[in-house]
């Protein structure tokens, strides 16, 4: 099997190393290991090298003249010797290989590569080794938001995000709509105590570091009781089509009820039509009669409660513009006066 593990070394990381290339380059066990003080001209430490996740990670060094063995390694494993794969990793592949430069490439990087990586050179002479280590960076990713919330107004809400990536991404709250700045958070956490109407629509968690940015939102929804915009009254002349509307602002949109006096109205009563829709209701009169005209109540009902407004429906006078508001018992003696006229 071709690969070399020293997880069982009980030695430093550099004894595991020279342990690997004695293996594979069948070097005498004489071969001296340094300590960190001794000199450490024949064993070179290249910079850094910061490489993004998914990224393609190149790694070179040069050769030189009376190269025997040649070898890379990742940690305590030889990837490769030579033109010899040693990984079995179908990322890991070799790109050039000659007198003057030993190229081997690892496609889509992930965090599992980051680490040490040793270039070792047997010359006829003594081995020499270049190491550098491998930082991957990652983009930040949201793995954890609160699902989409509906509450009661007054409740007290509690928002939460959590994002890894590295370096560790800043995570923040706002609300985007409607937008909102005073309404924000520089932390995992969005607390809103004692929420109103006001405060509903969708809120945007962001996630950045020095890579990339991950958002995603929220719809939190507020549930409030109806209430009811003033009514207003209506001048219909006898024989025309009249109309009686009403408005409700609720969440859950709120179901209307028509009463007249004590007695409810519902759709094709008399000749009259209801329509519901959405945060509105008419009741529609095709040919109002003297004994329509009168007050009427519009009640907007929710989970939460009711509203209620009056509208009063009465009688214009075609000719004049002027309009006189009667009550069934009004209505009674102006017939009545009338009957007695004629005689």
């Amino acid at each position: 099997m071709k690969m070399v593990v020293c997880g069982y070394c009980a030695a430093s990381w550099r004894r595991c190393v020279v342990m690997s290339l004695r293996l594979l380059f069948l070097l005498p066990a004489g071969l001296p290991v340094r300590s960190q003080g001794e000199s450490q001209s024949d064993n070179k430490q290249m910079d850094n090298i910061t490489i993004r996740q998914g990224e393609t990670l190149f790694l070179s060094c040069s050769q030189g003249d009376f190269v025997t063995h040649t070898a890379w390694l990742n940690r305590s494993s030889i990837l490769y010797a030579g033109e010899d794969k040693w990984s079995v990793d179908p990322r890991v592949s070799l790109v050039t290989l000659n007198q003057d430069e030993f190229t081997i490439k690892i496609e889509d990087v992930d965090l599992t590569d980051e680490g040490q990586y040793i270039c070792a050179v047997q010359t006829s002479s003594r081995p020499r080794t270049t190491s550098v280590h491998i930082i991957v960076q990652v983009p930040p990713k949201i793995l954890n938001l609160s699902k989409d919330l509906v509450v009661n107004e007054g409740s007290n809400v509690m928002l939460m995000c959590l994002a890894n990536g590295k370096p560790e991404p800043a995570i923040g709250w706002r609300m985007l709509s409607p937008s909102d700045d005073s309404l924000s958070s520089d932390s995992e956490i969005l607390e809103i105590p004692f929420i109103s109407r006001y405060r509903a629509g969708v809120y945007e968690c962001t996630a950045a570091n020095e890579i990339a940015v991950d958002t995603q939102t929220v719809e939190l929804t507020v549930n409030y009781p109806p209430s009811v915009s003033d009514g207003r009254d209506v001048g219909v002349t006898l024989g025309q089509r009249g109309v009686l509307e009403c408005e409700a602002d609720a969440v859950p949109e709120a179901d209307f009820e028509w009463y007249r006096d004590d007695r409810r109205i519902f759709n094709g009563f008399d000749g009259i039509e209801i329509e519901d829709a959405g945060a509105f209701s008419k009741l529609t009169f095709f040919n109002v009669s003297e004994a329509d005209y009168g007050n009427y109540t519009c009640v907007a009902i929710n989970k939460l409660g009711s509203a209620n407004t009056s509208i009063i429906l009465y009688l214009q006078d075609g000719n004049s513009g002027t309009s006189t508001v009667f009550t069934p018992t009004c209505l009674l003696l102006i017939i009545l006066l009338q009957l007695l006229l004629k005689f």
